[in-house]
This record gives structure tokens, C-alpha cells and sequence, in this order.
């Protein structure tokens, strides 16, 4: 996976107590019990550490992890 992926599961370990190795790329945020606020929480955590701005159109409770580390390295090149 990419550096990207990486950095995201690093994060979801940190700072939500996920555990790294169990992480998969297809698991969706759903999946891994992220309600609405952790939801809100990870894209001010996602903006922090990768200076891009993700919308509750591209990261929500389906979106796989795979997918968000797609957007946010979409928007981190794009930037």
C-alpha cells in the first residue's frame, strides 16, 4: 500500500485505539464502529496531518480505508 495508507492507519491507531495489524484496506469506517463524531473527528485529524479538507461525500461510514487514503492523496497531489 502506499504512504498515504500508512500514515492513515498509523492515525486510526493513535489517535482512535485501533489496532494497526487487525486494519485491512477493505474494512469500512462503519465497520470499525466510527459513529458520526469519530467521523467528524478524523477528518480534523486527516486535516492536520495531511493539510487536506475531506467532505462527508468522500469519507463516511461505507467508505473503505482503501478509499479514504485514495481521496486523501488525490487532494494531497492535487494541492
Amino acid at each position: 500500500m502506499s504512504d498515504v495508507y500508512d500514515r492513515l492507519i498509523k492515525l486510526l491507531a493513535d489517535g482512535f485505539g485501533l489496532e494497526a495489524p487487525s486494519l485491512r484496506p477493505d474494512d469500512t469506517l462503519g465497520n470499525l464502529e466510527m459513529d458520526s463524531l469519530a467521523l467528524v473527528e478524523l477528518t480534523v485529524a486527516v486535516e492536520e496531518e495531511f493539510g487536506v479538507v475531506l467532505t462527508n461525500e468522500e469519507v463516511g461510514p461505507d467508505s473503505t480505508l482503501a478509499q479514504a487514503a485514495e481521496h486523501i492523496e488525490t487532494k494531497a497531489v492535487a494541492a
